[in-house]
């Protein structure tokens, strides 16, 4: 069910609030560049800044305006196991298809935390849940090991890794070769790696803006043409990076205000873009071919 180019949302806000037909644009641009599935209430949805209310509200949205086309995981993570209960609860009420829940956050849990986190949420709701291991935000690492343990679980089907660290996708290969077990990068850099590693596609921040070229690098690389996937990601490479020019998602709402789709309004305490930022993010948008 999950595969290929997924993009982790952006919201979209206007006057502090969200912009509820700029997200319904944004998610018929996603649908019709190709994007087999979608993602509200990620990090890159501002899931962290958004209230209890605004999130609910992302993620019923998301699922109206996709109507069944493609399949909506909608994020429902927490550093508070209570809460990713409740999120992921939820999730399954409004016909979410699968959850994508975050490792906790600033709690720094070892691995025994992690697995009775991930535990409770698996034996509390019936919904399809992926993984999210981003160390990097987190401050806390799920390791193939307990991945191995969790995959064992009815409700945990696949994990996104944006460990960077592609060996791990056999390791999980090879922990999880009994169970039907998806593995999605969530790193746009190496997605292509990742899907030659044995990856079935990337929850991606550039799909935000460039939909049609993500989708097309991932349908290549299934249809056996890695020379064309090789090109489209080379073509994309340098805007990979430079959605990260500054701190996420503001280049991504900076690109999509330029293309007219939303503001490029973010939420403290993440800020807009600086000039130099800019400049980076303009650069490689014409790289692209975007500009």
């Amino acid at each position: 069910m999950f595969y290929g180019s997924i993009p982790a949302l952006i919201t979209p806000f206007k006057n502090g609030a969200i912009d509820r037909k700029a997200f319904a644009d944004l998610i018929e641009r996603q649908i019709e560049g190709g994007s087999s599935a979608l993602v509200p209430c990620g990090t890159t949805g501002e899931s962290a800044t958004l209230s209890h209310a605004e999130h609910r509200e992302v993620v019923e949205l998301c699922i109206d305006v996709a109507a069944g086309r493609v399949p909506v995981i909608a994020g429902a993570g927490s550093n508070s196991t209570s809460e990713a209960i409740e999120l992921v609860e939820h999730a399954k009420t409004v016909g979410a298809d699968a959850a994508l829940v975050i490792c906790p956050y600033y709690n720094k849990p070892d691995q025994a935390g992690l697995e009775a986190h991930f535990r409770a949420i698996n034996d509390a709701v019936s919904l399809p849940v992926i993984l999210y291991n981003v160390p990097s935000r987190t401050a806390c690492d799920l390791l193939p090991d307990t991945v191995g343990r969790l995959a064992k679980l009815p409700n945990i089907i696949g994990i996104k890794d944006a460990s960077d660290d592609l060996g791990r996708v056999s390791e999980h290969a090879a922990l999880t070769r009994d169970q039907q077990f998806v593995q999605l990068s969530g790193n746009d850099p190496s997605a292509l790696g990742h899907r030659g590693m044995g990856g079935a596609g990337c929850i991606s921040v550039t799909a935000n803006v460039a939909p049609d070229f993500c989708a097309a690098m991932h349908q290549a690389f299934d249809d056996g043409d890695l020379e064309t996937a090789q090109a489209i990601e080379a073509r994309l490479i340098a805007l990979h990076h430079a959605m990260f020019a500054s701190p996420s998602p503001g280049p991504a709402k900076y690109l999509l205000a330029k293309t007219g789709i939303c503001k490029a309004d973010v939420r403290l305490p993440i800020v807009t873009p600086d000039a130099s930022a800019r400049a980076t993010i303009d650069m490689a948008m014409n790289a692209a071919g975007l500009g």
